[in-house]
């Protein structure tokens, strides 16, 4: 059985990159400042932008919503402390059980773990 943390290192981390690349260069950046705001290499941004990575899982509208408002943040230059946004992100996808359902899905856990929850 996998980790909740491995859950979000597999899947629901490369999702949010891949939404907030998407994101950035939907704002007019290049792939080039996108990878700089985001800490990952140009490249990465590129295999976002074509669906080859960060794909596998639908965060839900309001996690978007808050993807959307990072994004927006950064290119503002706001908030440049990425992390802080990230486990945000991640935070309200435990509050709303969205990575017990991620869990369960990709691991089989059993219906009744709330290990996601603690």
């Amino acid at each position: 059985m996998k980790f909740p943390c491995e859950i979000i290192i597999w899947y629901v981390l490369p999702t949010i990159r891949a939404e907030l690349a998407k994101e950035l260069v939907n704002l007019e950046l290049s792939q080039k400042s996108a990878s700089e705001k985001l800490g990952i290499t140009q490249a990465a941004v590129s295999q976002y932008l074509g669906n080859k990575r960060g794909k596998d899982i639908d965060l839900g509208e309001d996690i978007k919503e808050m993807i959307r408002d990072l994004a927006r943040d950064l290119v503002k230059g706001e908030d440049d402390n990425l992390m802080t946004g990230v486990c945000a992100i991640c935070a309200e996808l435990k509050k709303d059980e969205k990575l017990c359902e991620l869990h369960r899905e990709h691991d089989g856990v059993p219906d009744d773990c709330d290990a996601c929850l603690k």
